[in-house]
């Protein structure tokens, strides 16, 4: 978060080196750079905050294999900004003069793209197969599925991000689906 602090007629913006500063002065951008600091008239000014770090964000998806069986995947997506000014230009990530904190919600947005690509990975990967094989075959075919797919969106890559690691966790049938398979077993 960026702090500013008001005297008078002026201000000052100083961020932490992990966020990217953009300001503009009068639709032109006249400085970008991360952790800078810098005076500011407010009423000619608008900054916008991109975070340069790691954001990870937990994924769960639920959905039938092509036998028509419920299964349920979890795990986590780590992502991070690749070009900052592509993404202040494709999402607001504008902050408050006043008090340094983003007028909407940006990494949200991003997360709810993120989360609708790997959901669609995901179930279109469970319905391609039976459950036995799905659990069979384990959770590694369906990351490396989920990174290629993510790898090649365009949606991402048309806007500055990049994934950094995929962990899936868990790849789980409903509890009554479960006992089922267990029962041979007993």
């Amino acid at each position: 978060m960026a702090y500013i602090k008001n005297l008078g007629l002026l201000s000052q913006l100083r961020s932490e080196s992990s966020n990217y500063i953009i300001r503009f002065r009068n639709g032109r951008m006249v400085q970008s750079g991360r952790g800078i600091t810098f005076w500011f008239w407010p009423e000619r000014a608008s900054i916008s905050e991109v975070p340069m770090d790691d954001r990870e964000m937990t994924v769960f998806v639920k959905g039938r294999s092509k036998d028509f069986q419920d299964v349920g995947v979890q795990g986590s997506i780590t992502w991070h900004v690749i070009d900052p000014q592509l993404l202040a230009q494709r999402v607001d990530f504008s902050i408050g003069l006043s008090n340094g904190i983003h007028r909407s919600e940006p990494i949200q947005r991003i997360e709810t793209r993120l989360t609708g690509l790997a959901s669609q990975a995901m179930l279109q990967y469970m319905a391609e197969k039976p459950v036995r094989e799905l659990l069979d075959s384990g959770l590694e075919p369906l990351r490396a599925r989920l990174e290629s797919m993510l790898a090649e969106a365009a949606s991402l890559s048309e806007i500055g991000v990049g994934i950094v690691a995929i962990r899936l966790s868990n790849l789980a049938p409903s509890k009554e689906l479960e006992r089922a398979l267990q029962t041979p077993t007993f």
